[in-house]
């Protein structure tokens, strides 16, 4: 099936001028234009999309998606450094994935600090019963 620009851009939740840049920056480098010039995509643009979209969620920097891209062009013979790639950037998501743990600690503590203070505060400010 074919895409336009628009449809894709809705299909992986990205804007239109993000395909662009990404077009410009050498990541989609099978899009295929229609007469006119328009971009076509076709379901396995979709595809590479998604991966790019999933990728750029876990901050892998442009040039190593460019590096992926350049790889993919090149054939088969190299998927191992593709996949090496994409194991120097799981080690990087896996560490950062360590500090967000410890973060995620320390903003749980600080808030059952915050609980106590707000109970106690609200104990000592209770309207007297009589």
């Amino acid at each position: 099936m074919a895409f336009y620009i628009k449809e894709a851009a809705e299909k992986v939740n990205l804007p239109t001028h993000t395909l662009r840049y990404y077009e410009q920056e050498g990541l989609l480098p099978f899009i295929k234009r229609d007469e006119h010039g328009n971009r076509i995509f076709d379901d396995n643009d979709l595809l590479w999309l998604d991966l790019i979209v999933c990728l750029r969620k876990t901050d892998i920097p442009l040039s190593e998606l460019r590096a992926i891209v350049e790889l993919t062009k090149a054939g088969d013979s190299t998927a191992s450094e593709r996949k090496q790639i994409l194991e120097k950037h799981k080690q990087k998501m896996m560490e950062k994935q360590r500090d967000l743990d410890n973060a995620f600690i320390k903003i749980k503590e600080k808030l059952g600090f915050y609980d106590e203070i707000e109970k106690k505060y609200n104990k000592e400010n209770m309207p007297f019963k009589a």
